[in-house]
């Protein structure tokens, strides 16, 4: 890493404010690292550290700056934007707000789309699960193993990844399928084709034994999970045999939209051969920082609900603001097509050092969305204190990557903007080789 001391704020250390910060907020939100960092300034793919530390972010805020750090195009539409009205709320006609809807209900691929939008991801799952439920008249929900889709009491419902649900307590009564994880379970040693009708079949029998669910929420590829995904195609099945029984598919593509899986603009068309989802969520990128989420969903559906509602800060102008002009930027750029180019050439390179760690059970992923899976040495057994110390020493060497997993937090996740150059993409493996070796993979 380079260190910069002219860019260090005077007004205390990372260790100072770290011991302010146990004193006053709690004690479950979690902090990366031994020594947590506060990160005070960013450019493209880099960001520095309250010392003047350089780093090469792998990691975007957990994959939110989608495009870039500091983006010239959003932070001038956020500036103008500020000068002349921040907020408003939707009880009054905004024109930013409506004209991001209509790009994004065009670029869904949901028929007479609508679009609502809220704050969070977190928050757009709930609003899908309120209308799915409202729509079809159940509280039942068919959720994924191993998922994950947010922090709110009715999102920690559905989430199959015990480490970030902490109550079993819900308004709703949650089903978890089998097909989220593909190499490990029950169906692992089958082929792509035994295994999605192994997982069908599974969810038949299971649809057989209660009464038909509301929806079907799922990860195209899981994202708190350790990038995990099932072979393509397996959704479209699940479709198949959701729509004969008139059950909604939810795709949450708060972690997999906007082009970040390279082949596809959504996750949900590496499975679209039944049709789009009934209900798309999104969140993280589109606001490359800025507070959006939202939830597209046929009119029929999005429009069941028979009382008011609006939303004081989902769709505030500064915000739409800053969504279109990322949007605009992605497009024009070919951010989707730089991150099947790019991804792909680190997906390969990462693979050729993981060939020569018996640490590293398997790397996987698509375009930018790529998770390390560790494990102890000689086992197929998790090894989440290696994945600790791994992230720890890449930090050290000026890389930030997150962490995953479903049964311990065993995988490094890598999630760079999607602008990340082929330069770039050998520094950060080069880095992450170097962390590997030195913590004995």
């Amino acid at each position: 890493m380079t260190t910069d001391a002219s860019q260090s704020p005077s007004h205390g250390s990372a260790k100072h404010l770290y011991q302010r910060h146990q004193a006053v907020l709690p004690d479950w939100l979690a902090v990366y690292y031994a020594d947590p960092i506060e990160l005070t300034h960013g450019e493209g793919r880099h960001v520095w550290d309250a010392e003047g530390n350089k780093y090469l972010d792998f990691f975007g805020g957990i994959l939110t700056t989608m495009t870039a750090h500091a983006l010239p195009e959003v932070t001038k539409a956020v500036s103008e934007q500020a000068g002349r009205i921040i907020h408003s709320s939707t009880l009054y006609l905004n024109r930013p707000m409506v004209d991001l809807a209509e790009r994004i209900a065009k670029l869904s691929g949901i028929p007479d789309a609508r679009v609502f939008f809220t704050t969070s991801g977190t928050e757009a799952n709930d609003t899908a699960l309120l209308l799915a439920t409202a729509y079809r008249r159940s509280n039942q929900i068919l959720a994924m193993r191993n998922s994950y889709h947010g922090r709110s009491f009715t999102s920690v419902g559905i989430t199959g990844n015990k480490g970030w649900s902490p109550t079993s307590l819900s308004p709703l009564q949650t089903l978890y399928v089998h097909g989220g994880v593909r190499t490990r379970g029950p169906y692992a040693d089958l082929d792509d084709a035994g295994f999605i009708a192994a997982c069908v079949a599974d969810l038949e029998d299971l649809l057989g034994h209660v009464r038909p669910p509301a929806a079907l929420i799922a990860e195209p590829i899981q994202g708190v999970g350790g990038f995990t995904a099932p072979p393509d195609g397996l959704y479209a099945a699940f479709r198949e045999v959701l729509q004969e029984r008139g059950i909604l598919w939810i795709a949450d593509e708060v972690q997999t939209g906007w082009g970040r899986t390279g082949d596809n603009f959504w996750g949900w068309q590496a499975h679209g051969q039944n049709g789009p989802p009934d209900i798309l969520t999104f969140a993280k990128g589109i606001g490359n920082g800025m507070s959006i989420g939202g939830v597209v969903a046929r009119a029929e559906v999005m429009n069941c609900l028979d009382s008011n509602s609006i939303s004081t800060f989902g769709g505030t102008q500064i915000t739409m603001a800053a969504g279109l002009a990322n949007l605009t930027y992605l497009l024009e750029h070919d951010l989707q097509g730089n991150a099947r180019r790019v991804g792909g050439l680190l997906i390969e390179r990462l693979r050729a050092i993981a060939a020569q760690l018996p640490g590293v059970r398997e790397v996987r992923g698509r375009g930018l969305m790529i998770g390390v899976e560790l494990v102890k040495p000689g086992t197929d057994q998790a090894d989440p204190d290696g994945a600790a110390a791994v992230l720890e020493a890449a930090r050290e060497g000026g890389l930030l990557m997150g962490k995953g997993g479903g049964h311990n937090t065993s995988v490094l996740r890598i999630a760079p903007p999607l602008s990340l150059t082929v330069a770039e993409a050998e520094e950060g493996a080069a880095i992450l080789e170097r962390a590997l070796r030195s913590t004995q993979f």
